[in-house]
């Protein structure tokens, strides 16, 4: 394992210069749709096709899934007992605003689990990465790495609850979850960075309620679990599971140190969640 996280350092160098590159030029942006209407660049690719040469050169036995691919069928994924989950950029969105808080993912799921993740946000110069048993880490460009882990919810009145919530998705149903709570202090933050954020111990809680990619979650979720947090389906309470499905979509999740009182799962019906 650590000789793939060696190979997925180098990988993540590489395309996260690929990127910066085209964000420092936004003649180079070359934006178009995608059939659900979400946007795709030229960065997009380019780190698509970054990682995944460098992914299949170390290990071309283990398939990749991407957000700027097409997924093979799920009558191949479903015999697969491991596979790549990536988003060469996550937060498009937040790269075309030009506020920096776009991230790059890629995670390692065996037998449904992400057992090895890795996010970078160029941007900023952070990068947070985990693999299961052995711990979570940021590492700051320039800086050795320091491990990471949550922080203990608030307890009666001591301080606001740190809500972490979405730049570019939020939704009437993240904001009568978070309306359950005593006292609240947002946290605004794109992409994949805002469950790192709830890993290293800057915010308690981010609620997802609304769809997302498994590629959106992977890798922050493992970089969570080893911080000694969890990344709930809202559904059922469990943590999420990865290429079990046919669908690719998430059900709606919540980030958290761990579920506590002061908060409820919302009850979201299957058709909802999916």
């Amino acid at each position: 394992m650590n000789n793939l996280l060696t190979t997925l350092h180098t990988a993540m160098d590489e395309a996260a210069h690929r990127v910066m590159a085209i964000y420092a030029d936004p003649d180079r942006f070359d934006t178009r749709r995608k059939a659900d209407d979400s946007p795709v660049t030229a960065a997009d690719l380019a780190a698509h096709d970054c990682l995944v040469a460098h992914l299949r050169a170390v290990a071309p036995d283990i398939p990749v899934v991407s957000e700027e691919a097409r997924p093979a069928p799920w009558s191949e994924r479903r015999h697969w007992s491991r596979c790549w989950i990536i988003d060469p950029l996550d937060g498009t969105k937040e790269f075309l605003k030009r506020n920096d808080e776009f991230t790059i993912n890629v995670g390692l799921v065996e037998g449904g689990q992400p057992v090895l993740g890795m996010v970078d946000a160029p941007a900023l110069g952070e990068r947070y990465y985990a693999i299961r048993g052995e711990g979570a880490w940021r590492q700051s460009a320039g800086a050795e790495p320091r491990s990471i882990r949550v922080v203990e919810p608030p307890r009666a009145g001591d301080r606001p609850w740190r809500v972490v919530g979405s730049r570019s998705h939020a939704s009437a149903e993240t904001q009568a979850f978070i309306e359950q709570l005593p006292e609240v202090e947002l946290v605004p933050m794109g992409s994949s960075m805002k469950v790192c954020l709830v890993a290293e111990g800057r915010a308690d809680l981010y609620a997802r309620l609304g769809p997302t990619g498994e590629w959106d979650t992977a890798a922050a979720q493992c970089v969570l679990e080893e911080a000694g947090g969890c990344l709930l389906s809202a559904e059922t309470g469990e943590p999420l599971r990865y290429n079990e499905r046919e669908s690719l979509i998430n059900p709606w999740f919540i980030a958290c140190a761990r579920p506590d009182p002061a908060w409820q799962l919302p009850h979201v019906p299957l058709a909802e969640a999916r």
